[in-house]
């Protein structure tokens, strides 16, 4: 049987592989419970410090499985049930990467589509080959974009985001990095590399830091700005009092590197 999400473990940093080319990588009711899965097993393992997402095959991910859906249409509730099962599934997966404690980066060599751009737009870092492809096509079959929205509209400005959800066309990766739906554009052969040593580097720093820095990142934005700037500093407070932020302190003034607390 095939693993739907393949896991690789190296030094640090976990790599998470889609690996259903028969369905190019859909994000099947299978896929996200075994990529749930795997958040979930990543956040207790001390050993790891950052994690990759990246995919087998030529799609990085064509978003969810469309036969699957329409199959439910002969339900007896035409198909209620399973469509909010189903939603609900993929929301609280986005919520799991937004919410990890570790920096989750997609490496996207293949097209990212539907829920496979919500996908990335949702990782906190992502990097592409000039093979990628982003696209939000729902309204193309009747079926607005409205959860891949979400994401999509937190990191692309609103007039591209616009662009993307009412045309419904594919945009390259060049595209994609101007929008600032990834950081940077590698050649194929280079991507891998280039993913990893970040992963590596977000890896050998404070974990504590990182943890404190996600969630502040991502809640201060819904806030107004006094709000977050009072959240932010009452996690600053905290994150000072610490020991991650005494031994950098006392690593930055006595001008030596900082130890901080192993991965296992």
């Amino acid at each position: 049987m095939t693993e739907l999400v393949r896991r690789d473990k190296t030094g640090h940093v976990l790599r998470l592989t889609l690996n259903d080319d028969a369905t190019r990588n859909s994000l099947s009711e299978a896929m996200m419970t075994a990529l749930a899965g795997a958040l979930v097993d990543a956040e207790g393992d001390s050993g790891i410090g950052a994690i990759v997402l990246a995919s087998s095959g030529k799609v990085f991910s064509s978003g969810h499985n469309l036969k699957e859906l329409t199959a439910h249409r002969d339900d007896p509730d035409n198909g209620l049930g399973y469509y909010q099962k189903i939603f609900g599934l993929c929301a609280r997966l986005m919520l799991s990467i937004t919410r990890h404690r570790c920096a989750v980066i997609a490496e996207v060599d293949g097209l990212a589509s539907a829920a496979g751009c919500q996908l990335v737009a949702t990782c906190d870092l992502a990097y592409a080959s000039p093979r990628a492809g982003f696209c939000t096509p729902g309204v193309n079959i009747g079926l607005f974009c409205s959860t891949p929205m979400v994401p999509l509209s937190r990191n692309v400005p609103s007039k591209l985001a616009m662009e993307m959800l009412l045309a419904g066309e594919v945009h390259g990766a060049e595209f994609a990095a101007r929008a600032g739906l990834v950081n940077a554009v590698l050649p194929p052969d280079e991507l891998t590399r280039h993913v990893m040593a970040m992963a590596e580097k977000i890896a050998g720093k404070s974990q504590q830091a990182i943890r404190y820095g996600k969630r502040s990142f991502y809640e201060q934005r819904a806030l107004p700005l006094a709000d977050a700037y009072e959240m932010t500093a009452a996690i600053m407070v905290k994150n000072m009092l610490d020991g991650s932020a005494c031994e950098g302190l006392d690593a930055f003034l006595n001008k030596r590197p900082p130890q901080w607390e192993a991965l296992s």
